[in-house]
């Protein structure tokens, strides 16, 4: 906008005016009217507000990714980034104020911005209301809708949604277990169901897995949906090559253990084993056999479980090979609490027999305080106390008879 300045007087231009020159004449009267050439025109228009500065994505995202639906606020930058092309809050408005007209409660709303916050572009009618229409329709509930959303990472679309629903729920077992899975690999919903993931199925189930087993073993390795059927027979041969047979009840464990793992690593994780529980090829095939899992444990877990067991306890190398579940347990929670009880009731003639200490480890808290602890809270009043302590960590000198 442009200043107006006021005219000055002619007492107050003589006075503003320069000096005389050399020659000694003074300024005309007339110049003395004039204002200094520097200095604005005069001008009688009314003053202007200053334009309006254009708002930027985390102005317009902020009112519905704080407000509206309230995630967190690195959630909300997350989303303002997404919304950089946003002009007008009109689209949003109207997909909040449909959101929350279908009954979804404010953290729904969250997770649908957090998860996709494009879903804000979305139009109402010819895309969002159909979609939820036919979610709902499916027996989803709000929340669970509003979780479906945003895992899909805008892969939302209706002519396959439906489809691909009706097929994952019977897969995985329950809606809850697709949403899971869904999470945590959302190409499932990009992915053809005829030409990928039914084909993969296929091959597992021909491999002697059960659909049972298959939606487990899916859960905990989603990508086997959607990888290539030569993978998947690559991964089946490798698992069987460990010595676990098809159809048997371990194979399902032997084919999550070895998937996506490669070679290389599994080869690595042999040598490992040998060393740390000096071990020889045939005792690593039976400790593997017999519990595939154990390729994936950390080298940092197994050596600490190799100095407790071999060192501290005393068990024998090829008694821990044909019972290699003992290295499954938590070594603070269940394997040396128990080895303390044990030892204690052994070393104070509480025990009749002897007791395997592996059998110990097997059996449920509920029943081990039954035939462990309970029986000799009067000769040993301390011990449940000693016992829920060392299962806090804490490591007793001995355990106290009274």
């Amino acid at each position: 906008g442009r200043r107006s300045f006021p005219h000055p007087s002619p007492r107050a231009a003589a006075a503003a005016a320069p000096p005389c020159s050399a020659s000694g004449a003074a300024s005309s009267p007339a110049s003395a009217h004039l204002p200094p050439p520097l200095r604005a025109p005069i001008s009688t228009a009314p003053s202007l507000p200053p334009p309006p500065r254009p708002s930027s994505p985390q102005t317009l995202a902020s009112p519905w990714t704080t407000t509206s639906s309230r995630p967190a606020a690195s959630q909300a930058l997350k989303a303002s980034a997404k919304l950089s092309h946003l002009k007008s809050p009109t689209k949003p408005d109207a997909v909040l104020s449909f959101l929350a007209a279908q009954g979804f409660s404010s953290s729904d709303v969250a997770a649908v911005v957090a998860g996709d916050p494009k879903v804000l572009c979305s139009r109402v009618d010819g895309y969002l209301g159909p979609v939820v229409a036919q979610l709902t329709g499916l027996g989803l509930s709000r929340s669970q809708t509003a979780r479906l959303i945003s895992c899909c990472h805008g892969n939302l679309h209706l002519t396959s949604i439906v489809s691909k629903l009706q097929y994952y729920m019977p897969l995985f077992g329950s809606i809850d277990n697709t949403l899971r899975a869904l999470k945590g690999h959302f190409y499932l919903i990009s992915s053809n169901l005829e030409r990928v993931v039914k084909p993969n199925v296929a091959t597992l189930r021909d491999s002697g897995l059960g659909d049972c087993d298959i939606a487990k073993l899916c859960l905990a390795h989603t990508r086997l949906l959607t990888t290539s059927v030569e993978s998947i027979r690559a991964i089946v041969a490798c698992a069987e090559s460990l010595g676990v047979p098809r159809g048997s009840r371990m194979f399902r464990h032997a084919v999550c253990a070895v998937a996506f793992l490669g070679v290389d690593k599994i080869a690595a994780k042999v040598v490992y084993l040998k060393k740390t529980f000096r071990w020889s090829d045939a005792q690593v095939g039976i400790a593997v056999s017999k519990f595939p899992p154990l390729l994936r444990r950390s080298k940092d877990s197994l050596q600490r479980r190799s100095e407790f067991l071999i060192s501290e306890v005393g068990l024998e190398r090829t008694y821990i090979a044909h019972r290699p579940m003992l290295l499954s347990y938590s070594l603070e929670g269940r394997l040396r609490p128990r080895y303390y009880v044990v030892k204690f009731l052994k070393e104070n003639g509480f025990l009749n027999h002897d007791r395997d200490y592996y059998n110990t480890l097997n059996i449920s808290e509920k029943t081990f305080m039954e035939k462990f602890v309970c029986p000799h809270k009067e000769a040993a009043p301390h011990l449940a106390e000693d016992y829920a302590g060392a299962c806090r960590g804490e490591v007793p000198t001995r355990f106290r008879i009274a």
